[in-house]
């Protein structure tokens, strides 16, 4: 049975292996995405998710089996996506500072004519950050190609007081959704 994680971030790739998914193919998906801004954040997530495991199925056998994810930050109703650059990261660092957010993931799988979609939510919390640390972090590699500019399992992660929620879903992939969804197309996890 061949899975096939429509993803680029290696991430996503440690996580499969970490709950014993070994054997599987990377094919990224390099659309546009778009974001509707009538649509919940789970709406969004859920859809950006399917639309990148429909375009790999695109590239696939009828018989692969597809995972694709999508993960935003959103700071109330805002979307925080990744930032195009070191200021644009200490932007967002400083709207997050001292604040809530919440990550969302949506996660799609496809095979053949099945699909199945979902969307998982997490309640981080921040503590009040100093320019200094803003500055310092944001000149890092680490916040680039992350939303929210920041990474949970990396430096990123001494800015957190709390976790409501999946920890695995702030990193981009919501690790206990995902098994029941993988053991339902046939693999075991």
């Amino acid at each position: 049975m061949a899975l096939v994680l429509a993803s680029g971030s290696p991430r996503r790739s440690e996580m499969l292996k970490m709950i014993g998914i070994r054997d599987f193919r990377i094919l990224p998906d390099g659309s546009e995405e778009t974001i509707d801004p009538v649509d919940s954040p789970e709406q969004t997530v859920c859809k950006l998710a399917l639309q990148k495991a429909m375009n790999v199925s695109r590239l696939c056998d009828s018989g692969d089996t597809i995972l694709a994810a999508d993960t935003l930050v959103y700071l109330g109703d805002m979307p925080l996506a990744k930032p195009s650059d070191g200021e644009d990261a200490a932007n967002m660092l400083r709207a997050l500072s001292g604040r809530k957010h919440t990550v969302y993931t949506g996660v799609a799988i496809v095979k053949g004519d099945t699909r199945t979609v979902t969307a998982e939510h997490t309640d981080v919390y921040f503590r009040e950050l100093s320019e200094a640390e803003i500055l310092a972090y944001a000149c890092t590699d680490e916040p680039v190609d992350k939303a929210g500019a920041y990474a949970a399992q990396g430096r990123g992660a001494v800015f957190i007081e709390r976790v409501d929620g999946e920890f695995f879903n702030v990193m981009g992939l919501p690790l206990c959704r995902l098994t029941v969804m993988l053991r339902d197309f046939g693999f075991e996890v």
